[in-house]
């Protein structure tokens, strides 16, 4: 395959009247790049860059790769530049990419679905220890994050990935990113219907394929067959969630139009019922859909939910059909509500017999060192298979039942736990100022710190089952789904040097049995948060929750209803 920059052919057919302010939709205003970074995607497909870093830049080094290339081409693979160490918040949004830039790479490795023998996880941790740092995290995506990439390491890391099953493309990029799909697939007594198979065929029909290599912006794809409705599907461009049609049986209900970063929207039911057989040519239509219709013109209005907010799930639903199915889909239903815990934390029996033991650690954050203690352990229960989670989490497949208490205490020991506290189990972090060029605000260390204090300070207040989630993200691109969550930090200077959070409270997904559905959280304007102040303020505001709540009453319908002083 020689990816083409050249548009689709969909792409080029007879189009309507182009409009007065063109907004760089392929079908209506032509393919003429309006920006910059249009016009380097059109110059050469970004999948093209693979061979030029083994050819060329590994061999020449950092210093000698093009701009376009350094900076655009190279998220095709999964490679975003390192944040230089040293350079302060205060600076961060006023250097440009190659001042913030240092001679090292994060590396993204997609994992669909979050699914990985120990065999595989053995890799990624060689590859850490021995040419990352023995860095290595847990993404809210299912892939892991490695750091201190040099390009001349990054043919030798790709072979090693390739010859175990894995890969880096797409992981990154204005693509197809890594496919989210319930870490319990296939083994859940419970589940509805397994997503593998699905999520088989789009990424062996679609991804690394040039004809969805160039899309306006990012794209992320959920799939579920539980009926926790584990994969947050209402923050993804387009989901599938399982349903139960009368007449037609089990399938899958769709939802577009989903994101959150600084214009948070919630993702759309388009009211078909998807048959399971035709879910990979639904997806190509969808994400079709936004190739050749989404905004290109502007970057801060060019993700799937913006197109969709415009014409309505009607059009949309329409346009579906007509433009790239052929034939009319079946009404469906909705989901039921949620059930189950989402993250699947914990001891839970399986469908054949054994057991997956589901562990939390702390804000995501692992090491090359940590992974192979876990591929050994795992083994030991005599498990193959560990699947990660869009929650931080990890599960460690089919073990035997006799062996799962000592596995529990094995993962204990390296810091992971199948019975962890409230904030352990409910807090998750970016990458933060460490190592990503967007933040203000470093958060791993933080997020560690503010567990541990929360489980001393709070051992005395009895909050229940209560379900809390923290998420602490280090800018305003909410990668760490800051409005839904209960708690939700966004970084930012506070008082122009002093690192600082914005809060939002109440947010939450329809994942939770409590909720009916996805909401936003309130933004608490008034009021912002030191980084020195936050154990403070956090254990000040679950204090006043745990005594003012009625019964039953959810921190998120708390926070809805009280005043701004209990948030003081």
């Amino acid at each position: 395959m020689n990816p083409s920059s050249t548009p689709p052919a969909s792409a080029r057919t007879a189009r309507p009247a182009r409009s007065t302010k063109p907004q760089g939709q392929w079908k209506i205003d032509g393919t003429t790049p309006l920006n910059p970074n249009e016009e380097f995607k059109q110059a050469d497909n970004g999948l093209n860059v693979r061979q030029r870093i083994i050819d060329l830049y590994s061999k020449v080094g950092y210093s000698q790769i093009p701009h376009d290339d350094l900076f655009g081409r190279f998220r095709w693979w999964g490679l975003y530049t390192q944040r230089k160490q040293g350079i302060d918040a205060a600076r961060t949004s006023k250097l440009e990419a190659e001042a913030l830039s240092d001679e090292y790479f994060m590396m993204r490795i997609r994992l669909d679905g979050g699914a990985v023998t120990t065999d595989q996880v053995r890799v990624i941790a060689g590859i850490s220890t021995e040419l990352a740092r023995d860095t290595a995290d847990i993404s809210d995506r299912q892939n892991i994050q490695l750091h201190w990439i040099r390009i001349e390491d990054v043919p030798e890391i790709w072979e090693r990935l390739n010859n175990s099953g894995m890969d880096s493309v797409e992981a990154c990029g204005d693509v197809p990113r890594v496919i989210l799909g319930s870490p319990v697939a296939g083994i859940a007594a419970d589940e509805l219907i397994d997503p593998t198979p699905v999520i088989e065929e789009i990424k062996t029909k679609y991804i690394n394929n040039p004809e969805f290599s160039n899309l306006p912006r990012k794209y992320k794809t959920a799939i579920t067959g539980h009926p926790s409705l584990d994969v947050v599907h209402e923050i993804n461009d387009v989901s599938f969630v399982a349903v139960v049609h009368p007449e037609l049986g089990i399938g899958y209900d769709l939802w577009v139009g989903g994101g959150l970063s600084t214009v948070p929207m919630l993702a759309k039911r388009v009211g078909v019922f998807v048959r399971p057989e035709e879910a990979a040519e639904v997806w190509a239509g969808v994400t079709s859909i936004f190739r050749d219709y989404g905004y290109r013109r502007q970057r801060t209005r060019n993700r799937l939910k913006f197109l969709v907010n415009d014409w309505g799930v009607e059009k949309f639903r329409q346009i579906l059909q007509d433009e790239y199915l052929g034939r009319e889909l079946a009404d469906g239903p909705a989901p039921e509500r949620a059930s189950g815990g989402h993250d699947h934390v914990g001891i839970h029996e399986q469908k054949d017999g054994k057991v997956w033991v589901g562990a939390a650690g702390t804000v995501g954050r692992v090491s090359g060192t940590i992974l192979s203690q876990i591929a050994d352990l795992a083994e030991a229960a005599g498990s193959k298979r560990i699947r990660f989670t869009p929650h931080q989490k990890l599960l460690i497949l089919d073990v035997d039942p006799a062996k799962a208490e000592e596995l529990v205490e094995g993962l204990a020991a390296i810091g992971l736990y199948a019975r962890p506290s409230i904030f352990r189990r409910g807090t998750m972090a970016c990458t933060g100022i460490e190592y990503c060029k967007l933040a203000f605000v470093e958060t791993k260390d933080l997020g560690r710190t503010l567990i541990d204090e929360l489980e001393q300070r709070l051992a005395d207040v009895d909050l229940g089952d209560t379900q809390l989630s923290i998420n602490i993200n280090g800018c305003q691109n909410s990668c760490a789904r800051i409005q839904v969550a209960d708690i939700g930090l966004k970084g930012q200077l506070v008082g122009g040097d002093t690192f600082g959070f914005q809060a939002h409270l109440g947010g939450g997904l329809a994942d939770a049995p409590e909720r009916e559905g996805g909401e936003l959280g309130r933004t608490v304007r008034g009021h912002k948060v030191t980084a020195e102040e936050l154990p403070d303020w956090t254990e000040r505001v679950i204090r006043r929750f745990a005594a003012d709540r009625t019964e039953g009453e959810t921190f998120a319908q708390w926070a809805h209803r009280a005043d701004e002083e209990s948030f003081a």
